[in-house]
């Protein structure tokens, strides 16, 4: 058996009040579209056998599917209906194929869950097997009405129900899966009906029961599932609850929280156990944080790899490395390619870039290293500088063991400084300093007495 798949992603996003696809919207940093697509990949549908509906905004869509893979797209036909879309795309589709159909809006829907679908929609033969969950407000979602053999006749529309169906708590969620050859027939009698435009995905259901065929349901176990966005409060909705699942998931795990206030953690991030979580942090991407951390208040980690008891306080931190037992902060920003290695502590007002720090090494506050290789147990005073570019090329900078860089140092790259070696205080450092030695590089003191602009500044003040 052969599984395809067509995610409907032509909405406009216009109930967004957004230029762009309403697909493109994230959730805890990743589009809409991602997550359906993560899911279907998931579960095993290669993306040269998913299809994608796009409409407005097709090139914004286009663009992004051409980053995570081979994927088909499709047009969405002018009538703007449903079924029609899924019929731009039925050229895919071949006999025996089972064939599943989604929102692309649906970012709870896991691989797991599709996979339950299509094997009940195996064992049971049906021709179209629809997702459904009970919710106890039911309002806003289209309605499964059963027959009197409590077999589904219809999908009611949200807006077409009648007093006693708006009572139905059972919804359709947007997703099915068919037969190919069920599916095609019904699109081909829907679209030569007088009333082809409109048709909803949902009318293949009373034309499959007509035509002979069989309809089966699945509900849902979470009713989460079934939520996409039709607008940003929708939008919002679900980031709360897929910020609390994360949430939920490191709390099992044994992750400290004081407070949820301002935390934002996506869902491909590890966090070890122990670990305290502080208010105000974000942690993004492909993140792994070890155990023992502390992490906050109002740090942002994206694409890092931390290791165990770090304390990072008010940290901006981006596809950098840190070894266990660092302390960094407040007010540090790690570039991309910064290494620090165990034990290295870093004061407020740091910032590093592409660099790699030695053991033990303590950057104490304001202080810019960028380009640089230091070696371990270096100390660095306050207000030191590596200028690693000199506008057109970037230099690296070489520090050795248990170096001392005294206060505001400024080190010219490239320059070497030696192992044991320090420099005085002020010192522009523009040439190599050997091991076990003394740099001392000073402009003589200068006096002008009397300066005029002295007496211009005291009298305007």
């Amino acid at each position: 058996m052969s599984c395809k798949a067509i995610v409907l992603a032509a909405d406009d996003g216009s109930r967004m009040r957004s230029d762009k696809p309403k697909v493109l919207h994230e959730v805890l940093g990743e589009p809409l579209l991602g997550w359906v697509l993560d899911s279907i990949a998931g579960a095993g549908i290669k993306p040269e056998d998913t299809g994608v509906i796009t409409g407005s905004g097709a090139d914004a869509v286009k663009e992004y599917l051409a980053g995570r893979g081979n994927y088909l797209t499709f047009e969405r036909n002018e009538a703007k209906d449903t079924a029609g879309a899924v019929i731009q795309a039925q050229e895919m589709l071949n006999d025996g194929d089972s064939v599943l159909v989604m929102n692309g809006d649906m970012p709870f829907v896991n691989c797991d869950t599709i996979i339950a679908v299509l094997n009940e929609h195996t064992h049971s033969g049906s021709d179209v097997t629809v997702m459904s969950a009970e919710l106890p407000d039911p309002a806003g979602f289209d309605r499964i009405a059963r027959g009197e053999d409590g077999i589904p006749e219809a999908i009611v529309g949200k807006n077409d129900c009648t007093l006693a169906q708006l009572g139905i708590t059972e919804v359709s969620s947007g997703l099915f899966w068919f037969r190919a050859e069920a599916l095609k027939a019904a699109l081909a009698e829907l679209s030569g009906s007088s009333a082809a435009d409109g048709s909803r995905l949902s009318d293949t259901i009373p034309v499959i029961r007509r035509n002979g065929g069989s309809v089966g349901t699945y509900k849902a176990a979470d009713p989460n599932m079934i939520f996409g966005a039709d607008d940003r409060a929708d939008l919002l909705r679900l980031n709360i609850t897929a910020k609390m699942a994360v949430i939920g998931k490191l709390l099992d795990e044994g992750v400290e929280f004081v407070s949820t206030d301002g935390i934002i953690i996506e869902k491909n991030v590890k966090v070890g156990r122990d670990t305290l979580i502080l208010p105000g942090t974000i942690l993004r991407g492909d993140t792994v944080i070890g155990g023992g951390c502390v992490i906050g208040p109002n740090s942002l980690i994206e694409n890092c790899k931390i290791g165990n008891n770090v304390t990072l306080n008010n940290v901006q931190a981006y596809e950098a490395r840190v070894q266990d037992h660092v302390k960094a902060g407040p007010f540090v920003q790690l570039r991309p390619g910064t290494i620090l290695h165990e034990g290295v502590k870093i004061g407020d007002f740091v910032e590093i870039k592409n660099s790699e720090i030695g053991v033990n090494t303590a950057v104490a506050h304001l202080t810019y290293l960028g380009d640089s290789d230091v070696g371990k147990g270096v100390n660095f005073g306050c207000g030191c500088v590596t200028a690693n570019y000199d506008g057109i090329n970037k230099y690296r900078t070489k520090i050795g063991d248990y170096a001392f860089i005294g206060c505001n140092t400024n080190l010219i790259a490239p320059v070497e400084i030696g192992e044991n070696a320090a420099t005085a205080a002020g010192s522009t450092i523009t040439k190599p300093v050997p091991p076990d030695s003394l740099a001392i590089e000073r402009t003589p003191t200068r006096i002008i007495e009397h300066w005029e602009k002295n007496s211009k500044r005291k009298k305007k003040a």
